[in-house]
């Protein structure tokens, strides 16, 4: 498959018509139908139902087009971004994030970042730490803000801050009536139902939580586990159980839940900062220096 046949296929399944897509596309019918079935062919998959005399899209069909359409508009994205540096001699600056630290300082760095240089553009990638070890290493970003601690020799790390954790429950449970800003423990949380998150990939800040649990002498309850801390703190709302979360989350007002302080000694979450050991920018290096200052001043304000 590449990206020309992706093209076609797309216009096809837009137009649902192969006549029509061809005119679209300048070209003739037959070619245009040869290529859509070379690509099932190599798909191993059938993208149209051809059964009735009006072409549908199958059920792998729609979620190609669905995909498809979301890469073809990245790559756009990155072709118009390339040129737009090339032609302005300004140079590209990634930041890599899991959405968590968006809570606490890196919205504020991100944006004196942003307004550092005229000559440098920023690009942003929400990503988790796993994900950004990969991205670092291949360029895609300069620079990456996660949870978790990986070993890399192509990489630099530096803890900026431990941050404390909290638990969130329903607003109307009674362990957050009782305890509230007094704070609950692990083993308050242990016996609970649990939302864990996030599911997937892994590792992640879902096994940072089990091993915080687990040295503490506790199994949580996993009653649901969900890919997104939004969606974590969703089904908390809804009644499903419980999660823990960095204490700055908690900039998250919401009437349906509440926050409790998790007193357990060591029950914080690592903010960290990542990049690559043999790069030398002074841009990077500013960057990582006003993160550092920044996460200080956090560290302080939840102390």
């Amino acid at each position: 498959m590449d990206l020309r046949q992706l093209r076609y296929f797309q216009t096809v399944a837009q137009e649902l018509n192969v006549t029509r897509a061809a005119a679209r596309l300048h070209m003739a019918q037959p070619p245009l139908s040869r290529q859509i079935k070379s690509l099932e062919e190599d798909l191993g998959v059938a993208l149209f139902d051809r059964s009735e005399r009006a072409l549908k899209l199958t059920e792998a069909g729609r979620f190609l087009l669905e995909q498809s359409l979301q890469l073809t508009l990245r790559f756009q994205e990155m072709i118009e971004g390339t040129r737009r540096i090339g032609q302005q001699g300004r140079r590209w600056f990634g930041i890599g994030f899991v959405p968590s630290t968006l809570y606490g300082f890196v919205p504020e760095l991100i944006r004196r970042v942003r307004s550092a240089d005229p000559q440098v553009e920023v690009g942003l990638s929400e990503m988790t730490t796993l994900q950004q070890m990969d991205a670092l290493k291949a360029g895609r970003i300069d620079v990456g803000f996660g949870r978790i601690l990986f070993d890399d020799p192509a990489i630099e790390r530096t803890v900026l801050m431990a941050e404390p954790l909290v638990a969130v429950f329903p607003h109307a449970h009674p362990l957050l009536l009782r305890k509230g800003e007094a704070g609950v423990t692990a083993a308050d949380l242990a016996p609970l139902p649990f939302v864990l998150y996030p599911a997937r990939p892994r590792p992640s800040y879902a096994d940072h939580v089990l091993a915080l649990f687990r040295a503490a002498g506790h199994t949580l309850n996993i009653v649901q586990e969900a890919n997104e801390l939004q969606t974590a703190i969703g089904l908390v709302a809804a009644g499903l159980g419980v999660t823990a979360v960095p204490a700055s989350v908690r900039r998250l007002h919401r009437d349906d839940i509440g926050y409790a302080p998790l007193m357990t000694p060591g029950f914080s979450s690592p903010v960290i900062v990542s990049y690559r050991r043999d790069d030398r920018s002074v841009f990077l290096k500013q960057a990582v220096a006003l993160a550092e200052t920044l996460a200080t001043a956090q560290a302080g304000k939840s102390a």
